[in-house]
C-alpha cells in the first residue's frame, strides 16, 4: 500500500511539473533596500536595515523572494552592558492579491531563514572587564504581508510587516523600501 501510494504521488508530480514550470517566470527581476522598525521579544524596539531580491515568479501571482536583513540591540544597566546581534537570510514566498487599482499590489506571504544570533555581556565592574559572549545559528519561520507601489517605471515603494518566529528571539518587523528593477 505504502509503495502505491509512493509511486502514485510520484507519478502525479511528474506529470504536473512541466506546467508548473510552463507558469513560471524565474530570474533576478528585482532588488532592492529596506530600513525598518524591529521589536524582539523581551527586548526594547530597535532599528534595522536589508537588502533583498525578487526572482520572478513561480506560480501564478506567487513571487520568490531572498534577503538578508540586520538588526542589533544595546543597553547599559548599573556597568553591564548587554548587546544582541541578529544576521538573518531568508527566503520568502509572496501571494500577490488582485485590486481594482493595478498600482497598488497588496501580498501576503511566508518564509524560512536562518538566523546567525550574537550576545555579548560586559561587566566593567570588575577589574579588569570580564566578558561573556555567545553564538548561535537558528531556524526561524516568517509570516507577513505588505503592499508595492510604482514610483516610476523602474522604482517601487514597498511597505510591509512581518513577524519571526525564532526561538528566544522572537521578533516583529515593519520595514519600508525601494525595489528597483533589472533588466527592460
Amino acid at each position: 500500500m505504502k509503495r502505491t501510494t509512493l509511486f502514485l504521488a510520484v507519478a502525479l508530480g511528474l506529470a504536473t511539473a512541466p506546467a508548473a514550470m510552463a507558469q513560471s517566470d524565474l530570474g533576478l527581476k528585482h532588488v532592492g533596500v529596506s530600513l525598518g522598525f524591529v521589536s524582539p521579544e523581551r527586548l526594547d524596539a530597535t532599528f534595522s536595515f536589508g537588502a533583498f531580491a525578487d526572482w520572478g515568479q513561480i506560480a501564478p501571482k506567487v513571487t520568490l523572494e531572498s534577503r538578508v536583513d540586520h538588526w542589533s540591540w544595546s543597553e547599559t544597566l548599573l556597568g553591564v552592558e548587554s548587546k544582541l546581534r541578529d544576521i538573518s537570510v531568508a527566503v520568502r514566498g509572496k501571494y500577490h492579491f488582485e485590486t481594482a487599482n493595478p498600482k497598488v499590489r497588496p501580498f501576503a506571504g511566508a518564509g524560512l531563514g536562518m538566523h546567525f544570533l550574537n550576545a555579548e555581556v560586559t561587566d566593567t565592574n570588575s577589574s579588569p572587564a570580564t566578558s561573556v559572549s555567545d553564538s548561535q545559528t537558528k531556524l526561524g519561520l516568517d509570516l507577513g504581508g505588505g503592499l508595492m507601489t510604482p514610483l516610476n517605471p523602474r522604482t517601487d515603494f514597498v511597505g510591509e510587516a512581518w513577524y519571526g518566529i525564532v526561538s528566544d528571539v522572537t521578533q516583529f518587523s515593519i520595514r519600508a523600501g525601494l525595489s528597483y528593477k533589472i533588466g527592460k
